[in-house]
């Protein structure tokens, strides 16, 4: 009996929950859920924690989002990814801790007008070749690779983030779903959903890299796609538009973003070993760009913060539930749940599927 009430002190040691940490400020909104920069009491380490209202995650259809997205990152880790630390639950939200990366994303940047040079996409090429290559060996298709899902440490290193639509393939399966952002998608995704065809797979994210590294070097994508577009027009885009490069830009640079940006799948550079080969990159040390060691060509402003700050206001002033205010919230629903008769509530649907996910929820502690 000592030895089993040991063990259940120990595990309930391992569960962190919303008290362990300190919230100092928000710093983003997704496309569901937002994010704010916390610190742990205990350890004083700095993360950031993003949190979903299960209300809204069920009436918008998004709950088995967030699990797969749980279920992914509680599997993998890697230098170049934005990995998860910690997962918990209360009553009105989902909780995901990450790392903390001060440097902003790509797109803040390219807003920002921040002048991209080759040698510092060149670096993000390798950076993300290599978080890519990982998750293939996972049977991980990450389905949104942008400059939006690209966040920056402090020195100016890359990270790939937001697994809410990415999807597992094992072996010799294809994945079907029209997913994605559309000026990043590749030609097969579209041409899958029209004709109803094999499907697509790790290739995908390897055409969303080259569309990116493109934008990243001129400031826009080399095909005029917008999330407006029906999926006709872009079968027929790909197959009439060629893609223009700047004379500006090395030969070797434009050969290997012409080798990412082919439209047949089964000719475009779509792993680590087709880029290492390439011309432009046969001068890198592939251990120092793992190791962090190769000096980004841009690196973000440290005195500041690298998001827009009307994420912070709109949590202060505009949110009719804020972070801040939780316990005593809760503390309040607690005690008027107690005082009315909740026997026959109309919202019984909302409420089997708040104690749905209540008994789904996986908590996870990367610390154990």
């Amino acid at each position: 009996p000592y030895n089993f009430y040991k063990l259940k002190f120990f595990s309930l040691c391992l569960v962190v929950n919303f008290d362990h940490f300190q919230i100092l400020r928000a710093i983003g909104k997704g496309s569901f859920g937002k994010v704010c920069i916390v610190q742990k009491r205990d350890t004083e380490k700095m993360y950031a924690m993003k949190y979903m209202n299960k209300q809204q995650c069920i009436e918008r259809d998004e709950v088995r989002n967030v699990f797969r997205e749980l279920e992914i990152l509680q599997e993998i880790e890697h230098v170049f990814l934005v990995n998860l630390w910690y997962s918990f639950q209360d009553e009105e939200d989902m909780f995901m801790v990450v790392d903390l990366l001060l440097g902003g994303d790509l797109r803040y940047h390219l807003q920002q007008n921040v002048q991209f040079t080759e040698e510092a996409v060149k670096l993000y090429i390798c950076e993300m070749a290599l978080a890519l290559d990982y998750l293939r060996s996972q049977h991980i298709i990450h389905r949104d690779v942008k400059p939006d899902n690209i966040l920056l440490d402090e020195q100016g290193h890359a990270h790939l983030t937001d697994f809410n639509i990415a999807t597992i393939i094992r072996d010799g399966e294809r994945a079907t779903a029209l997913a994605g952002t559309k000026p990043y998608m590749a030609p097969e995704i579209f041409h899958s959903f029209m004709n109803g065809g094999t499907g697509y797979s790790f290739e995908v994210d390897w055409w969303s890299l080259g569309i990116m590294a493109y934008e990243l070097l001129r400031g826009w994508r080399p095909y005029d796609i917008h999330s407006n577009n029906p999926v006709e027009s872009l079968v027929q885009l790909f197959s009439t538009v060629s893609v223009q490069y700047s004379s500006a830009w090395s030969k070797e640079m434009v050969a290997l973003l012409r080798k990412l940006l082919t439209v047949n799948p089964e000719h475009r550079f779509s792993c680590l070993a087709d880029v290492q080969a390439s011309a432009y990159l046969s001068g890198v040390i592939w251990s120092d760009v793992c190791e962090k060691k190769v000096e980004p060509g841009f690196v973000p402003n440290k005195g500041r913060l690298h998001c827009d700050p009307t994420f912070e206001l709109e949590e202060m002033i505009l949110e009719s539930r804020p972070l801040h205010k939780k316990k005593k919230r809760l503390a309040k629903n607690k005690s008027r749940d107690n005082s009315k008769d909740s026997s026959q509530s109309e919202n019984d649907y909302l409420q089997e599927c708040l104690e749905a996910i209540q008994q789904d929820f996986v908590i996870f502690n990367r610390e154990k």
